[in-house]
């Protein structure tokens, strides 16, 4: 069902955008929107008589000619079962996003299930627990952190401070696992750019790599937060123009080494992309 193509754009992607799979007249805007992902929901967007209708319309989309990641239910739910097996085949999956993820088993079986790459969404403290066994599992291309969920599994508020370390140990199970640095959690506040902005930035300063998001108009703040300055990227084409000349270099008064040039390379790649 996937491809190497469809991994790397999970791997990738910057905006994760949710689309209520209960609601197919915004899937199409969802794709229009831009963002990198377009994530069918079938858990929380979706209330429980509607389920079925939801798996209805997301497969009917998707064998349609469509492509996205779809959330499923958690685990252990009633609802997750009905899921994989309604999405077995379904060419147009791209991958499947797992919330409450926990267990290492679940999270092989269900990649072999759905013959997809899995995102496992860490929203608990068992899941935070466990987020290095998690992101090594096989199948599993890509963590994600879901706050808000895990604020309320802690009994804590949803503050960058407080979220601090549980953000640190997904960004470094994603690390010690070789996968693409993990999604962060939605802003709920769709409208307000200076909170998207705020949280994007934070994100990124720790190691994030993206952003899950609740609506189109966020998009573009989200790209542009992941998005390397001119002025980076000046100074990357220097550094990596300066090492290909070999021997010691300094650009800008400082020292060029190894980990200097890989994070040059790096800004050029964003910045390509």
């Amino acid at each position: 069902m996937s491809t190497g193509q469809g991994i790397e754009e999970v791997r990738l992607a910057r905006s994760a955008l949710f689309v209520p799979g209960d609601r197919p007249d915004r899937f199409d805007k969802a794709v229009a929107s831009g963002a990198d992902l377009v994530v069918c929901d079938l858990e929380d967007a979706v209330s429980t008589e509607r389920k079925d209708l939801a798996r209805t319309e997301v497969t009917a989309w998707l064998d349609g000619g469509a492509k996205a990641c779809v959330r499923l239910n958690p685990p252990g739910s009633p609802h997750h079962e009905a899921d994989v097996e309604r999405l077995a085949g379904v060419e147009g999956v791209t991958a499947v996003l797992v919330p409450k993820a926990e267990d290492a088993e679940t999270l092989r079986s269900t990649a072999v299930a759905l013959d997809a790459p899995v995102v496992a969404l860490i929203e608990t403290a068992v899941g935070i627990s466990r987020a290095a066994e998690l992101a090594s599992v096989p199948g599993v291309v890509r963590l994600g952190f879901g706050h808000l969920d895990y604020s309320v599994d802690i009994g804590a508020s949803g503050t960058h401070t407080a979220m601090l370390s549980a953000r640190c140990a997904v960004v470094l199970a994603s690390r010690l696992a070789g996968l693409a640095g993990p999604l962060d959690g939605v802003t709920p506040q769709f409208d307000d750019e200076e909170a998207l902005a705020a949280d994007a930035a934070h994100a990124r300063e720790l190691g994030f790599t993206g952003k899950f998001l609740i609506h189109p108009r966020q998009v573009p703040g989200t790209h542009a937060a992941w998005a390397p300055s001119p002025e980076q990227v000046e100074w990357a084409r220097r550094v990596v123009e300066a090492a290909a000349a070999g021997g010691a270099v300094q650009v800008d008064g400082a020292m060029v080494d190894g980990p200097v040039v890989a994070h040059a390379r790096a800004i050029l790649r964003s910045h390509r992309r």
